[in-house]
């Protein structure tokens, strides 16, 4: 029960909203279940606890911590070369010899090869604990490095064989490569898993929870997001860009009523004395909010304009008009990037080189950057447009020209700001964000998590 509970609080403190109901309904699926039986355990709790996708690669790694398939050296005869070593003064060289290593790297080509879930399980165990030991600290004490062994071992230049075996299988060059990427990307999330579990024996699963593990992809900060991260976060992007153009449309239709239809109310107003007291109107044509996105590219805040070009990717589908702007100091227009059918990888690496490039040599100057967009695009804002802005607002103490803001703000049916730095940072330094907050409502946006919060309250 104890390690019940430390694993639901480890859920807990990894964003994972686990209430009490849904503690018992844990407790009362595992008490129908063999508890031999590791798999049905696991698949017990994710019934119950996980509520969706993104939240599953979490569950899986704190499972792993607390309920771990493997104790120890994990398989028969792991520590066969262990004992070896230790014989002697020195260990690593008897381990991490030439002939060893290649020995093993043919039999995880072998496993990779012919893709044997239970045999990789094994290699990756026995990966971590001959070539992923470092010392440590203390008679008995171990260091476990994923990072290490993966270096030493490099499943990664494996995957020309890996690619000819699938071929011989019949597939077609381009799946083999997927294929052979998914495999050695599986067999390398094995490893940090086995290190994961190697570091908890030693220290506990609460210290590793804490320190080693990842948030999900829905609390990933922006600012920590890897290049694999992005296409995941695609994944999540598009949905909650569906759902903010229903809310900005909603909203529309709730002000605006379609024209009047004489004929209906004048007919009507005949069983009330030819008084009009009831109006009709005719039925609403469908509208699309039309959106300008202007995005800061600037370094400071260069992982966070990764997402924004991926959100206005996704958003390009979904409002009548898109126009997308970068800027540090100086405004561009990229909406020509983001034509129909375009390929997300190519729109983005062409966006990445060009704004990783304009970064080196810009500073950062909201004031004139504002003051360039009216100047250059004075038609782009207009009274159907939402104007969205994203950036962290710090603008090196330059001049902020707020009357431009405002003006913009004021021309545009909705204005919001998007800032990814923490709330306790604003107005700190050379930020920006408590007076451009005052004039339009700036929101804190991190991750996902909180997107989707902003998106929900738009129709609050």
């Amino acid at each position: 029960m104890d390690r019940h509970i430390a694993f639901l609080e480890a859920l807990r403190a990894a964003g994972l909203p686990v209430s009490l109901a849904e503690d018992l309904d844990a407790v009362a699926a595992l008490t129908a279940l063999d508890w031999t039986d590791r798999t049905q355990v696991k698949e017990g709790y994710a019934a119950t606890l996980v509520k969706r996708q993104v939240q599953r690669p979490i569950f899986e790694a704190l499972f792993d911590l607390y309920f771990p398939r493997l104790v120890g050296s994990g398989v028969a005869g792991l520590d066969r070369a262990d004992a070896e070593g230790q014989a002697g003064a020195d260990a690593s060289p008897v381990r991490d010899n030439g002939a060893a290593l290649a020995e093993f790297r043919e039999q995880l080509a072998l496993a990779l090869e012919a893709g044997d879930e239970q045999r990789l399980q094994e290699l990756a165990a026995e990966m971590v604990g001959r070539f992923g030991a470092m010392p440590g600290r203390g008679p008995g004490l171990s260091s476990w490095s994923a990072y290490t062994a993966m270096q030493r071992v490099a499943p990664s230049e494996l995957v020309d064989r890996i690619v000819a075996a699938l071929l011989g299988e019949g597939l077609t060059q381009e799946e083999a490569e997927r294929g052979a990427g998914r495999r050695v990307g599986a067999f390398t999330q094995r490893v940090e898993a086995d290190a994961r579990r190697r570091i908890a024996e030693e220290k506990g699963a609460d210290h590793v929870a804490n320190v080693a593990l990842r948030p999900s992809i829905d609390r990933l900060d922006f600012s920590a997001a890897r290049r694999s991260d992005l296409e995941e976060m695609r994944r999540e992007i598009y949905p909650l860009a569906r759902r903010l153009a229903t809310r900005l449309t909603k909203e529309h239709h709730a002000r605006r009523r379609g024209p009047l239809d004489f004929r209906r109310t004048v007919r009507a107003s005949m069983s009330t004395g030819g008084v009009p007291i009831t109006t009709h109107h005719r039925p609403k044509r469908p509208h699309r909010t039309e959106l300008v996105v202007l995005c800061d590219v600037s370094g400071s805040v260069a992982s966070f304009a990764q997402f924004t070009l991926l959100l206005v990717f996704a958003l390009r589908d979904q409002f009548q008009k898109v126009r997308a702007f970068t800027f540090i100091d100086h405004v561009h227009e990229v909406t020509h990037h983001f034509t129909p059918g375009a390929d997300v990888a190519d729109v983005m690496a062409d966006l990445a080189a060009s704004t990783a490039h304009a970064a080196l040599w810009g500073r950062t100057n909201y004031g004139r950057a504002l003051t360039k967009f009216v100047e250059e695009h004075p038609d782009a804002v207009g009274p159907k447009t939402s104007l969205l802005v994203l950036g962290d607002a710090r603008s090196n103490y330059s001049d902020l020209h707020e009357g431009v803001l405002r003006e913009l703000a004021g021309t545009a049916r909705h204005a919001w700001w998007l800032n990814p730095e923490h709330r306790r940072h604003w107005g700190t330094g050379d930020s920006a964000a408590t007076t451009y907050g005052e004039i339009v409502p700036m929101v804190e946006c991190r991750n996902l998590t909180q997107l989707a919060e902003f998106v929900h309250d738009l129709a609050l």
